[in-house]
């Protein structure tokens, strides 16, 4: 798959700022619209996993995770956004999540 100007455009920023949590994310993004999920989940993931975390990565993942029929692994992903959110006192963003893994159904379905 070709890679799209604005994915050349992140990675060629991403080379000068390796650390920039945006970037990292928009690169995620694109990976996402280019069918290459699995990188684009690796990124998110690492984006959680830092210290403090990226709490959008969460949200982008869960909804991600849940497009690729992957629902356990959406909820989960989304019940540590949730608490990722609530920590860093980010309500909006742990209401967006909650609302979303709400529409998720319930755990059994």
């Amino acid at each position: 798959m070709t890679t799209t100007p604005r994915r050349e455009r992140i990675e060629a920023m991403l080379a000068q700022e390796p650390g920039d949590s945006f970037l990292r994310y928009s690169l995620a993004m694109e990976l996402d619209k280019e069918g290459e999920h699995e990188r684009s989940l690796e990124l998110l993931r690492a984006l959680g996993a830092e210290r403090p975390p990226y709490v959008p990565a969460f949200f982008m993942s869960g909804q991600q995770l849940a497009r690729l029929a992957r629902i356990a692994e959406a909820r989960a992903v989304l019940r540590d956004g949730i608490e990722a959110a609530r920590t860093a006192g980010d309500a909006h963003a742990a209401g967006e999540m909650s609302e979303f893994l709400a529409g998720l159904g319930a755990a059994g379905e």
